[in-house]
């Protein structure tokens, strides 16, 4: 199998200050790419061999502003996000921004980036989401959030113009629970978790699972085909 992963493309990642982020970051420098890190800390990082060559400061709610940067990205990995027990309302609106929202418009803007791309190599864009799309992760605001963004995410694949399928992939990461700092017990390493995306990834496959629980290799391949029938569905009423 061809990689669809090539030496001297530009990754840009989200949350790159994170646990997973900074894994992810280490694995594609140590691979020869030049990676972007794009992070909401207020803190100077430092570049070194093992930090992204670059880092953009960013805010949510203002993913427009970051059109410049994304234009030099060829892969672009979206793995902000928030996690948080709280169950006021504020709580709520924020993980439905960070972790929802601002994806969506991660997704829209690179999607406008692509189609007037001029290269014939297709940017591609991997969205980081969760289990608990479908399944219970004992977190209300988490799970709505999760749930939002995997729904966005799946009719925006099925939804993608003609004009856009050419010069776009979309592929889904479906995450199972991983050690961090927001998931102290979380069962897999995040080491683990970045070497699995990284060689998962170069499929041809949009949806991309790595879950130590068998049962979300069932669900969420019935999820996102019953999702593609409902599509189709759409589309035949509409013509």
């Amino acid at each position: 199998m061809i990689s669809s992963i090539k030496k001297g493309k530009t990754v840009g990642i989200t949350g790159a200050s994170g646990t997973l982020g900074k894994e992810l970051t280490k694995l594609f420098r140590q691979k020869g790419y030049k990676v972007i890190g794009f992070t909401h800390s207020k803190n100077d990082y430092e570049i070194n061999l093992e930090s992204p060559n670059e880092w953009i400061k960013w805010e949510c709610g203002k993913e427009s502003k970051l059109r410049k940067h994304l234009k030099k990205i060829d892969i672009l990995i979206l793995n902000h996000g928030v996690y948080n027990l709280s169950r006021e309302n504020l709580n709520y609106e924020r993980s439905i921004e960070i972790n929802a929202l601002s994806k969506f418009k991660f997704l829209n803007l690179f999607e406008e980036i692509a189609i007037t791309n001029d290269s014939l190599i297709k940017k591609e864009i991997w969205i980081n989401t969760s289990e608990a799309e479908i399944l219970p992760a004992l977190n209300p605001s988490y799970e709505i959030s999760k749930a939002l963004i995997g729904q966005l995410i799946s009719y925006k694949k099925n939804f993608l113009e003609k004009d856009s399928k050419k010069k776009l992939i979309i592929k889904k990461i479906i995450l199972g629970p991983f050690k961090s700092e927001l998931n102290p017990i979380g069962i897999m390493s995040p080491k683990f978790v970045s070497k699995k995306i990284y060689d998962l990834i170069n499929s041809k496959r949009y949806l991309i699972i790595i879950s130590p629980n068998p049962l979300t290799y069932l669900l969420f391949p019935l999820k996102e085909f019953f999702i593609f029938l409902y599509c189709r569905i759409i589309f035949n009423y509409k013509s």
